[in-house]
C-alpha cells in the first residue's frame, strides 16, 4: 500500500475567539455592502455577533495601520480588511492600492493571525458594485470565509512558537 500524505486544511466551524473587521468609510456605498457580506458569512458559519468587532477608518490608505494595531492587541483570532479603491484620472489609485496591499500582505505574512483581504481595486464603479454583491458575489463574504478557514488551519498548526 502506498503511503498517503497527511493533508491539513481549515474548516468553516466557528472557532473560539474574536474577529476584527476593519472597514474603510471611503466609497461607503461599496464598503458597507462588503461589510454586510462579511458579517453575514461569519454569522452563517456560527460565529456569534458578540464575537465580532467592527472598526471603521477614513479610507483604504488607513487600513494597514489600523490592522497592525489590532493584530498587536492580541485580542483577535482573525482580521478581515474591507475597502474599495476605484481608478480615477490620476496615479493616486496606484499608490493607495499598492501600499494598502503591501501593508496588509506584510501582516498576513507575519502570520500572527490570519488577515482576510477584502479590498477591491477596480477600474470602474460598476466593477466595484458587481464585486460587492451584484454579479461577482460579495468579496467581503469571500474574505471573511478565507479568514475563518485560515483561523482554523492556524489552530491545527498550533501557536508556532518555539518552546
Amino acid at each position: 500500500m502506498t503511503p498517503m500524505p497527511r493533508i491539513f486544511e481549515g474548516t468553516f466551524l466557528p472557532p473560539a475567539g474574536r474577529f476584527a473587521i476593519c472597514v474603510s468609510r471611503f466609497n461607503g456605498f461599496i464598503t458597507e455592502e462588503l461589510l454586510k457580506g462579511a458579517l453575514d458569512a461569519l454569522r452563517r458559519h456560527g460565529v456569534d455577533e458578540t464575537s465580532i468587532d467592527v472598526f471603521r477608518c477614513p479610507g483604504t490608505w488607513e487600513l494597514p495601520g489600523l490592522a497592525r494595531r489590532i493584530v498587536a492587541s492580541r485580542q483577535y483570532v482573525g482580521l478581515v480588511a474591507l475597502g474599495a479603491v476605484i481608478r480615477g484620472g490620476t496615479p493616486h489609485f496606484e499608490h493607495v492600492a499598492s501600499e494598502c496591499t503591501k501593508g496588509l500582505g506584510q501582516l498576513a505574512f507575519q502570520g500572527e493571525i490570519p488577515v482576510g483581504f477584502g479590498v477591491l481595486t477596480c477600474d470602474t464603479v460598476e466593477q466595484a458594485i458587481d464585486r460587492a454583491g451584484v454579479k461577482a458575489g460579495n468579496k467581503g463574504a469571500e474574505a471573511a470565509l478565507a479568514c475563518l478557514e485560515m483561523v482554523n488551519l492556524h489552530a491545527l498548526l498550533g501557536s508556532g512558537e518555539e518552546s
